[in-house]
């Protein structure tokens, strides 16, 4: 498939996800939402790639929504806001049904342009990251659950405090606060999130994608008899695999195991 506001290529086992609209510092889309979840779903379609790497192109992550094709385009009665109307893509169950998703955030992420990560896996901050909360200035609210996620990020006073100042934080207080899980150099962001993604590709993918649906069921599980329910109901089915089989074959044998050898 051939994108206009994103890119896709892949590094070994890692796709590289770009958001490609720089001159408006990849402000956000109706066409940039729908081509990355396509890219989403050639990765997860590819079984030589095992985890996604997303970041901006240029100057910034992602400024928020597009105001003139978003914001004004609705005013305006042109176009309806199809998460408003029911008829937008599942952003979160997408994300947490994928493979393992990196956030490599190189500057500002603004608005949907923070909100659109906080379901993802793991977010890594360039020390040239900002993040503002910012949807109270534009007399509106948070969406794709991050009501949710920044709570389960930050803590209830701190994601309030967050949303509701609508306030610019630096990358340093973003991971101080949990919001941002790293903060690397800039000129280093994109190596060190292509090795901790390749790193987690090396990983059988099958159990790779049952600890992610692990996480995401029992994340704020409070019955903890279910939590264990579904962890034994999901153990039982990977002592079953190859890759388990394969990883206790070459324990015993002394060498790396080889789980793409034995994938199905």
């Amino acid at each position: 498939m051939s994108y206009e506001t994103v890119l896709y290529e892949t590094h070994g086992r890692v796709a590289l996800i770009t958001l490609n609209r720089p001159a408006r510092m990849n402000a956000w889309t109706t066409q940039l939402r729908d081509e990355f979840l396509a890219a989403v779903a050639t990765a997860n379609g590819d079984r030589d790639i095992g985890a996604i790497v997303v970041t901006g192109a240029g100057r910034g992550f992602c400024a928020g929504a597009d105001i003139d094709d978003t914001f004004r385009k609705q005013i305006d009665g042109d176009i309806e806001d199809d998460f408003v109307t029911g008829e937008a893509p599942d952003w979160v169950g997408t994300i947490r049904d994928a493979k393992p998703i990196i956030a490599a955030i190189n500057g500002p992420s603004i608005g949907v342009g923070l909100t659109m990560t906080l379901s993802f896996d793991y977010i890594m901050a360039s020390d040239r990251a900002r993040f503002s909360c910012a949807f109270v200035k534009m007399g509106v609210v948070t969406e794709l659950a991050s009501s949710h996620f920044l709570v389960q990020r930050m803590g209830w006073g701190k994601a309030s405090e967050f949303a509701l100042s609508a306030r610019m934080i630096e990358a340093e207080e973003a991971v101080a606060l949990g919001l941002a899980d790293r903060m690397v150099p800039h000129d280093n962001l994109l190596d060190e999130a292509l090795a901790v993604a390749g790193a987690i590709a090396e990983n059988p993918a099958r159990q790779l994608h049952m600890v992610k649906q692990l996480l995401t069921q029992n994340g704020t599980e409070t019955d903890l008899g279910l939590v264990t329910r579904r962890e034994f109901k999901m153990l039982a089915q990977a002592y079953k695999t190859p890759e388990h089989k394969e990883a206790v074959a070459a324990f015993l044998e002394k060498r790396p195991p080889d789980f793409r050898a034995v994938e199905e």
